[in-house]
């Protein structure tokens, strides 16, 4: 197959997918890999593809973008939000951010800024009602609870309302007895250590979080710059199907030759576009 992911989407079905978990080329980045992608064009180069994203989700999918904007000329450059803002024009709802807090961020100094320690996850859905299985992903209760739960007052034992008047509310007597409570949106993890010979790896535990979230065994995830394969790996170790699309053969081959399909469903697919190319330069249109 030819071409870049812009032409590969358009071969798979409407309403196919059931999470899109996927990390494209940031501004300027992976130049030496993929050419780079203009800021100031980044916005034009990937509304195609989202919108090829949102014809092959399901309904009931979701669409995780891990993305993080640059700084140029001293300052933050706006792409990501201006991404967003169009994305919603689209027909894209956007219900939710995630933070992931890379808790092992490579040490730095810049004059006018600190080193970043974190990066977006962006989720897209296209309505409001979405598959999510929240109870996947519960944590143990922490330590906390032990001192916390054992005297309550007779406030911790009614529905206590915000005393700053936000409508919201607690009872603390509901988490007696619980193990396990669930996260926040905030997800620290170690950045990827192990490069698997491509220049941005992100830890199998950030798709891994997604996939046990938004789906379940023998549902379909999609990743449209699959790079060395770390979402299409662990969605078939948790036995997901999958489509991964990739424009460099030898990231493809780094995954077909490391992936070892289940029994009990189809083997991972793998789009691969068969000759070199870049997503984007920036003197030239992305090809």
């Amino acid at each position: 197959m030819l071409g870049d992911c812009h032409t590969e989407l358009a071969k798979l079905p409407d309403n196919s997918i059931d999470l899109i978990f996927t990390s494209p080329p940031y501004a300027d980045s992976r130049k030496n890999t993929y050419g780079g992608v203009s800021p100031d064009k980044y916005v034009e180069w990937f509304l195609p593809i989202s919108s090829e994203l949102l014809r092959v989700l399901k309904p009931t999918g979701t669409f995780v973008l891990n993305i993080k904007e640059k700084v140029e000329n001293g300052e933050r450059h706006t792409y990501v939000i201006e991404l967003i803002l169009e994305m919603r024009k689209q027909g894209w709802l956007w219900t939710e951010e995630f933070i992931w807090h890379k808790k092992n961020s490579y040490p730095g100094k810049w004059p006018n800024r600190f080193r970043d320690s974190w990066e977006r996850l962006l989720q897209f859905n296209k309505n409001r009602k979405f598959h999510m299985y929240q109870e996947e992903v519960m944590v143990p209760m922490g330590n906390w609870a032990n001192s916390r739960l054992k005297n309550l007052s007779e406030t911790d034992k009614v529905r206590d309302p915000s005393r700053v008047g936000s409508g919201f509310g607690k009872k603390i007597a509901n988490w007696i007895g619980r193990e396990k409570a669930y996260p926040t949106n905030v997800l620290h993890m170690a950045t990827e250590t192990k490069n698997r010979n491509h220049s941005a790896v992100f830890p199998e535990d950030l798709p891994e979080w997604f996939i046990k979230l938004f789906t379940k065994r023998g549902d379909c995830v999609l990743d449209p710059f699959m790079g060395s394969g770390t979402t299409i790996t662990v969605a078939n170790k948790l036995g997901r199907n999958s489509v991964g699309i990739e424009i460099l053969p030898e990231y493809y081959d780094l995954v077909k030759n490391s992936i070892q399909p289940l029994n009990d469903v189809r083997p991972a697919q793998l789009a691969l576009l068969e000759r070199k190319g870049k997503y984007a330069t920036n003197k030239t249109k992305r090809s």
